[in-house]
């Protein structure tokens, strides 16, 4: 009997951070804290698993934007100035805690952490992660899909063909430049789907993509093989479904794994709570605290009082719901090849901050899940890629998915309620003025061309799908709401300078400068099809 499959994505994304004038404005720790606790961690499990001829595979979905932080040196140098001061912090407090018995030893595990990472990131990868993770694709071992220019919720833009082909065509040459091919795999921000996105993606040479198993259950057409076996589109676009079970498994608020009480408590910083003095370095704009990177406490359970962290328990417990994981998807895949003659697959879908930034031991359970994995013979890890290639296209149930993506309630709802549907008579407002723009400068150089496609750039920020999400979560709302107002009024300037033929080049530049991201892109991508 063949193996049952398994195949494990991750989606690496972060919101556009502006280049700032300074170290440690505001944003900026979002990007360090992701770099020092899912990226670099994630490679060195990829060494790991390499080094002893582990055979795993994994798909990867990384975001222009993302792409382009871990590409800015600006930036790149204020996360190592960062990481200097927190080895420079973690020396203070191994001085302070030598006499304590339970948090001395985490001082010292995040010192030397901290110590290892700046070596590895500095010297073994050389400040370049895209590298890396170019090289195990390479070698096979890793797949990397891309996702919309700026993660944006597509199908709240459908309905304008200039906005989804340009948000494909940034990202298809942004991924291209990167790592000199075209990708295969599209990873649907927030996992948003509606039937209109089938025909863009296949005009672009998407072979596949990925959605929600309430979206393909109820679409139009039959999948009798339910999430176990993906489906095509009328345009021959191969779906995906993934497995609700094994993100419920893993990351239910209540009852997954990463819920556990040993778990360490990823939203208690000591930057929040020694003396102000003790953690002076660690300010930022206005003089705010930022996090230091070090957590003494277990997450504990509802209402009682959290602990001191303990690493070898909390390892231990990530190992054990490895192997959970592990009989759970041979469990269910068992059962569904019952009914099968095609060989089942279990598709593990997730953001890759979810098992580090936010889930210190998710790493942990990601190696041994494929180091206990390659030791079973009733399943196999592949790749989205390696999986739909051996599979039989006559096969394959015709299904039209119904409008869908995750979040709250499976629809649109974290991306269109009362709390942000106000942005989107803008964005699409300046939508169609880009549109126009684009129309009504079609071989412009210079001056002019320069401002083109800065205001390229700023609408494309806008449409990203981080906004909304933070202002329906309130988290920083204020800030999600000042970022989309500021790539509008960008925007509007520049229509109308370009409206007036005067376009102050110094205030240009300047916003060149802090909003540099897709330096290649070209405003035509906004014309209208003919």
């Amino acid at each position: 009997m063949n193996p049952r499959v398994v195949s494990i994505v991750l989606n690496a994304h972060l919101p556009f951070i502006p280049r700032p004038d300074f170290p440690m404005s505001w944003e900026e720790p979002w990007f360090f804290e992701a770099l020092s606790e899912t990226y670099i961690p994630l490679l060195e499990v990829l060494d790991h698993l390499d080094a002893d001829h582990v055979p795993f595979k994994l798909g990867l979905s990384l975001s222009p934007v993302l792409c382009h932080l871990l590409r800015d040196e600006t930036l790149l140098s204020h996360y190592l100035d960062y990481v200097d001061r927190q080895i420079e912090f973690g020396a203070r407090e191994l001085a302070r805690t030598v006499g304590d018995s339970l948090l001395h030893p985490l001082a010292r595990a995040y010192y030397d952490r901290v110590l290892d990472r700046r070596i590895l990131f500095t010297e073994r990868y050389e400040m370049d992660i895209l590298k890396v993770l170019n090289l195990y694709q390479k070698k096979g071992r890793v797949e990397i899909l891309t996702t919309s220019a700026t993660h944006c919720f597509l199908p709240l833009y459908a309905a304008s063909p200039e906005a989804v082909r340009a948000q494909l065509e940034v990202s298809i040459s942004s991924y291209r430049a990167i790592f000199g091919k075209n990708p295969q795999g599209f990873w649907l921000p927030e996992f948003g789907w509606c039937a209109e996105l089938d025909s863009f993606l296949r005009a672009y040479n998407f072979s596949y993509t990925m959605a929600e198993p309430h979206g393909v259950l109820m679409g139009e057409g039959e999948a009798r093989r339910g999430c176990f076996y993906p489906v095509k589109t009328p345009s021959q676009m191969f779906v995906l479904i993934r497995d609700h079970y094994a993100h419920r498994d893993i990351f239910d608020p209540v009852s997954g794994y990463c819920a556990s009480p040993v778990y360490l408590n990823c939203y208690r910083d000591a930057g929040y709570e020694l003396d102000r003095g003790l953690v002076e370095s660690f300010r930022g704009e206005l003089g705010a605290r930022i996090p230091t990177g070090l957590k003494y406490w277990a997450q504990g359970r509802e209402g009682e009082e959290r602990g001191i962290y303990d690493p070898q328990r909390a390892q231990a417990e990530a190992r054990m719901h490895a192997r959970f994981f592990l009989d759970n998807r041979i469990s269910r895949l068992f059962q569904a090849g019952e009914y099968m003659t095609e060989t089942p697959i279990s598709l593990c879908a997730c953001n890759a901050d979810n098992l580090g930034r936010f889930w210190h031991e998710g790493f942990t359970f990601l190696e041994t899940v494929f180091r206990e994995g390659a030791d079973r013979e009733e399943i196999q890890f592949m790749n989205p890629q390696d999986y739909l290639f051996k599979q039989g296209l006559p096969g394959m149930e015709t299904v039209i998915p119904e409008f869908s993506s995750w979040g709250t309630n499976g629809y649109a709802e974290t991306w269109l309620d009362s709390s942000n549907d106000w942005m989107y008579r803008h964005t699409l407002r300046s939508l169609e003025r880009m549109v126009e723009l684009a129309e009504r400068f079609p071989n412009d150089s210079g001056l002019k061309e320069r401002a083109l496609n800065q205001a390229a750039r700023e609408l494309l920020l806008a449409q990203s799908s981080d906004w909304p999400r933070m202002l329906y979560r309130q988290e920083f709302p204020d800030y999600a709401e000042n970022r989309v107002k500021m790539f509008l009024r960008n925007f509007t300037t520049i229509y109308e300078a370009l409206g007036s033929s005067y376009i102050s080049t110094e205030w240009l530049t300047t916003l060149e400068r802090r909003h540099n991201i897709f330096p290649h892109l070209n405003y035509r991508v906004f014309r209208r099809k003919k």
